[in-house]
Order: structure tokens, then sequence, then C-alpha cells
């Protein structure tokens, strides 16, 4: 049995392989309608989502099987004190995989200890987001035909923004790419992702402030909102909140065909122009999600294809 709390659990040969099987259902979804017939999967939300716990449930009934669970704390046992040790040692009894996300970093990973089902990490506070990381891989795949040789862009929150993260270590394992760090001082990348994962691969790396000079030189970029949630007081949010915003002048510095991609929810860091330049990717990015996660669950489930 395996799970997927970290976006290194899979090689680089099962990451292309589960990002190829999501290909497949892409272009032909209806295939698959039946693959999960008869299987259960559980959404362990102990925070607010949209995207990543609607595009699970999506994932689950489009192939053929169904969801229970629960959408934040409050409605769940842990209102009462419960451990997640021991809700996972009860959802095992009544589901065969579960996705969790929980605002303590680390939660999926005990999880995982006591579980008898696959987990699948669906965001742990700042720490990791694994499957928006494959949403973004694919997207980036299907954009561009690769993962390697490009310069990649990353705006705005650096320092919480869990997605980040988890695509800087994903990312860095591929030949050819170059990080470029956009952001305020104060939301600047984690020294950690920078020891762990940018200096042991070699990877280049500048850190700026500054967007349009950044935008000529990307493959990639990747917005990230200034998250109110993380920050500990309302002053430091609202002083930061509205440090990037991308615009139609901006996109007019970058590469023809350069991709923006967002994790969503946006807020205002990109305008609503930007929605019809054809360079914006991050409406068919969460449509990927689907198809990524319909891919894991299948492989995680060691279903195969007909």
């Amino acid at each position: 049995m395996r799970h997927l709390i970290d976006p290194l659990d899979f090689t680089v040969e099962e990451t292309q392989e589960l990002l190829s099987l999501a290909n497949r259902i892409a272009a032909n979804p209806e295939a698959y309608q039946s693959v999960c017939a008869h299987k259960k999967l559980a959404t362990l939300f102990y925070e607010p989502s949209t995207r990543t716990r609607l595009s699970f449930e999506a994932a689950m009934l489009n192939l053929g099987g169904s969801v229970l669970g629960f959408s934040s704390a409050d409605s769940s046992s842990a209102s009462k004190g419960e451990s997640v040790a021991d809700t996972i040692r009860v959802i095992s009894g009544y589901a065969d995989i579960a996705a969790m996300r929980h605002p303590k970093e680390g939660a999926p990973r005990r999880a995982a200890h006591y579980s008898s089902i696959p987990v699948i990490n669906a965001g742990d506070g700042g720490h990791q987001h694994p499957t928006q990381t494959l949403t973004d891989l694919l997207t980036i795949y299907r954009r561009k035909g690769r993962l390697n040789h490009m310069t990649i862009g990353l705006c705005g929150d650096l320092k919480f923004g869990r997605t980040v993260h988890s695509l800087i270590k994903s990312l860095s394992r591929y030949e050819g790419i170059r990080f470029v760090l956009i952001s305020p001082e104060e939301l600047r990348v984690p020294d950690y992702v920078i020891t762990e994962a940018l200096t042991p691969n070699n990877i280049e790396y500048v850190e700026m402030t500054s967007l349009e000079d950044a935008m000529p030189q990307l493959d990639i970029l990747y917005m990230t909102r200034v998250q109110r949630e993380r920050f500990f007081n309302e002053e430091d949010y609202i002083r930061l909140k509205d440090t990037y915003i991308l615009t139609g002048d901006k996109m007019a510095l970058a590469k023809e065909d350069m991709a923006v991609l967002h994790p969503l929810p946006r807020v205002n860091e990109i305008a609503l122009t930007v929605d019809d330049d054809p360079r914006a990717a991050y409406f068919e990015q969460a449509q990927n999600g689907v198809y990524v996660r319909m891919a894991l669950i299948m492989t995680l489930l060691g279903l195969k294809e007909d």
C-alpha cells in the first residue's frame, strides 16, 4: 500500500507514468467511467476548500466510485477532540482511499502511519500540496511538451504558499530548470526550501522584487495570492496583499508562448482582462486537476486500464 504525502513520494519515472495516464484520461474520460465501481473515497477536509475537495469528488465520481466525508473540522468529531489517528482508523473501515486537508503540517503523514487505506495529502498548512503539484506539472507538460530546460517564475507569496514549495521540490529533479523567485522581502521562499531542494540539485535561481523585470525571460509564470489565513496580523496582510498584480501591460513584456498558471482562488493578483489572453492557463489547470486526481486514485488503488 502506498500513500502520497510529499511530491517526492513518486520518482520522476512514476510521476511521468501518472501524467501520461492523466493525459489519456483527458483524451477519453468516458473510457474510465467504471474503473472505480464499488470503491469509496473519503474526503477529510479540516479547513475550507473549493477546487481541491470538489475536484477529488469529481474525480472519484467520474471513475464510477462514490464519496463520503466532511468539509470542515466543525462538522467532524475533531470538534469534540478526536485525534487524526483515531479518525483515520475509523475511516479506514468505511472507505477504500482518503484525501486529507489539514491546517497542521504533518497531519496527513501522521494519518498515513495509522491508516489501512491509501492516504493522499490534499494540503497541510503551509507545507506541501502534492496533488496541486501534479496538476501544475500536467499543465506545464501539456502546454510545453516537456518538464525540463525552462525558466520558471514564481510570484507573490513564496513564504506561506505550499503550492510553491511543492512545485520547486518537484521541478528541481528535472534537467535545465531555472527559477526566478519574485516576492517582497517579507514573503521570500523559506531557507529550508533552498537548502533542501535548490542547493543539493545545483538548481540556478535568482530572487527579485520586480515582476516587470522578470517577465521577458520566463517560460512559465506561476502567480499566487497573498493568503490572509496564513498571516498573524491583519496589518501585514493589508500592506502586502496588492504587491503584485498581473495586467495586460505586464503580459506585453512576456514571450508569446509563455504560460500563466495560478492554483486559484485568485483575489485581484491577475486582472480579469488577462483571462482572454491565450497564455492564461489557470482555468485549464483547474480542469487538469480532475484528470490528475483520477489517475492518482487509480494508481494508489492499483487499478488498471481496460
